[in-house]
């Protein structure tokens, strides 16, 4: 029973970090039905921007959390403009083009941004300062540490205060009615220009929140690490069904469950064969599943066709 409360925990935290990146996918899909392949690359920029904020103010005396929260604060800024110029300057251009066309444009989008990362950051693999107290915390007959415990709690508050925004504010209005008709809503005096920078700008503070969340949890950052989180956060948008944020929280942390789960227990089961270091087969594995069984994802796709 201990080592299954320990996988579910581990799943829950690593399935958190797929939501928040799945969240990105899914707004940015449902306003203007693009899949945003690069999106795994704003996570690593995050990630690698908050290293070197941390590192270079390391031995500054400033504390732990402060620091971290610093380097949190300037991420996500700079993941922000980031995922706004690659709007404007790669996807913007192409948004009355053939669907293929934007497509490969984010999948070399993301090649790019691998790339610059690699000559800005160098290959290397560089370890992620600890920031926090680490000392693990005895939860029914598992452990759970301080960096664990924020990533479920600033989760939870993340989607909370993302459904206020899309359900309770004018912006949100905007991003519902341009998802719905951008003909129509541009008549009703929104600029969707605006709305979907707006949507690309959010996304990329949820993907530097996942980001941060993931050097400060595995504690080291490089320049691919986005590539593989990227394409699992997907499978967890598809998952829950791409277009609906509760689809995508739900399809991220059953993502990181199953991963979990399926690493631990079928590797016993095997004898070892597909045990920890096969995990991705099993988020992969599902993938083809629901894409076979159910396209539409476990909660449905609510974005209205367009005309």
């Amino acid at each position: 029973m201990d080592i299954f409360i320990q996988q579910l925990i581990n799943g829950l935290v690593l399935g958190s970090m797929y939501a928040l990146v799945a969240l990105g996918y899914t707004m940015v899909y449902g306003i203007i039905n693009l899949i945003n392949f690069a999106h795994g690359e704003v996570l690593m920029v995050g990630a690698l921007v908050s290293w070197t904020v941390v590192t270079s103010l390391e031995g500054s005396g400033i504390p732990g959390w402060a620091l971290l929260s610093l380097s949190l604060v300037i991420a996500m800024a700079v993941c922000m403009l980031l995922n706004m110029a690659i709007e404007k300057l790669a996807y913007r251009p192409l948004r009355n083009a053939p669907r293929l066309a934007p497509l490969i444009t984010a999948m070399g989008m993301s090649l790019l941004l691998q790339t610059l990362a690699m000559i800005l950051w160098k290959p290397d693999y560089k370890p992620y300062p600890i920031l926090l107290n680490d000392e693990p915390y005895e939860f029914m007959g598992a452990t759970i540490n301080l960096v664990q415990i924020l990533i479920l709690v600033v989760t939870a508050l993340t989607l909370a205060g993302l459904m206020a925004l899309i359900h309770g504010t004018k912006l949100g209005r905007a991003m519902r009615a341009t998802a719905e008709n951008p003909r129509v809503a541009q008549l009703m005096g929104v600029r969707p220009d605006r709305v979907i920078s707006a949507t690309f700008a959010i996304g990329a503070a949820l993907a530097a929140l996942a980001g941060v969340m993931w050097a400060a949890n595995y504690g080291s950052v490089q320049h691919t690490m986005g590539f593989l989180p990227g394409l699992k956060a997907f499978t967890a948008a598809v998952f829950g069904g791409i277009g609906n944020l509760g689809g995508a929280m739900v399809g991220g942390v059953l993502l990181g469950v199953i991963e979990s789960m399926g690493a631990g227990y079928i590797g016993d089961f095997t004898g070892g064969v597909l045990g920890s270091n096969y995990q991705d087969i099993f988020a992969f594995t599902v993938l083809i599943l629901v894409l076979t069984l159910r396209p539409q994802g476990l909660l449905g796709e609510r974005v209205a066709d367009r005309p």
